[in-house]
């Protein structure tokens, strides 16, 4: 049992996660309210004393048909700022799906970074560490945050999967560009361990530019093999797809996606249900309430994330590390 002095809050729109993470930990999610007026303006508060504990607010910020990106940030901010007015002792978002990660550099003249944007947004409100979960850039995402950021990965979770449900297949592990090769790489080696063999990598060339993305050549041998792709995100799912092709053009057996954050946005059931992909995986980060394809969703495995989420949240409490949570 955590002591009494730490407290997880999660918002109306993620609390079923925020309920599993509470159920990991053993506590109860702490009462808060969120009163909505006629003109879209909204009020959030904790219900309890929070003077001096050290809080924890899970949220994933994803967009989903009741609340947007932006309304699902901006209160998060505005619960943040109260519980810091109510005087915790000390504030934690735990994120695992951190909106606007992708827009993390200048690609077009005048482009906005608006990964710092949101880190100065947390920031000011008085967030003191924030926890994410396989950010698209991760030397961005420590650049950008002057507080403490913790990343946790869910390459363990995707390891412990594919020893289960693939360990008899030849297997290869590919990054669908060169820019996730340290991914890909990073769950090659831990899925070798669990397996007890090498299991040997390969990566796609990819260009992007406004929108379209370019690119076949495929490094690796794949032939008689079951590639399992690995990248950060799903969003249309076109990178998985051009990818799932190459693979098969070069005679691999079986197609396997993983991606930690499935968003599956329009054209995504398209796709999953292409025959070129024999299976999907991705975690509970963002529900995959948009992927609807009947043929899709046969493949679809979705992991669940919470008790990761609880204890790096159990571990920071205590004042202990996250290393050995990730594998190393």
């Amino acid at each position: 049992m955590i002591s009494t002095d730490l407290k997880v809050f999660a918002l109306a729109s993620g609390r079923e996660y925020g309920e599993r993470v509470a159920a990991a930990l053993g506590v109860a999610l702490g009462a808060h309210e969120e009163r909505d007026f006629e003109d879209g303006e909204h009020k959030l508060r904790p219900l309890e004393n929070v003077r001096g504990a050290d809080v924890y607010v899970v949220q994933s910020l994803y967009g989903d048909p009741g609340q947007s990106v932006d309304e699902k940030l901006v209160r998060l901010l505005f619960f943040i700022g109260a519980l810091k007015d109510a005087s915790a002792g000390a504030i934690t978002a735990v994120i695992p799906y951190l909106c606007y990660a992708r827009k993390d550099r200048k690609t077009k003249p005048r482009d906005p970074i608006t990964t710092r944007y949101v880190a100065a947004l947390l920031e000011s409100v008085g967030v003191g560490r924030v926890v994410t979960l396989d950010v698209h850039n991760l030397a961005a995402y420590q650049n950008a945050f002057r507080c403490q950021s913790e990343h946790l990965e869910a390459a363990g979770l995707f390891a412990e999967h594919a020893a289960r449900a693939w360990a008899g297949e030849e297997l290869i592990v590919v990054s669908p560009d060169v820019g996730g090769v340290k991914r890909a790489e990073r769950f090659r080696e831990i899925l070798s361990r669990a397996l007890g063999r090498e299991i040997p990598g390969g990566f796609m060339e990819k260009h992007r530019s406004e929108g379209v993305v370019s690119g076949d050549g495929l490094v690796g041998e794949v032939e008689n093999r079951s590639a399992i792709i690995v990248d950060d995100l799903i969003s249309a799912g076109t990178t998985m797809g051009r990818a799932a092709k190459a693979c098969r053009a070069r005679g691999a057996a079986k197609v396997h996606a993983v991606a930690t954050h499935g968003l599956f946005m329009a054209g995504a059931d398209q796709v999953f249900a292409d025959p070129a992909i024999d299976s999907l995986v991705v975690t509970d980060s963002v529900p995959p309430f948009r992927l609807t394809d009947p043929s899709a969703k046969r493949k679809l495995t979705v992991l669940e994330t919470a008790p990761l989420c609880a204890e790096a949240i159990k571990r920071i409490h205590a004042g202990g590390s996250l290393v050995e949570l990730m594998g190393d």
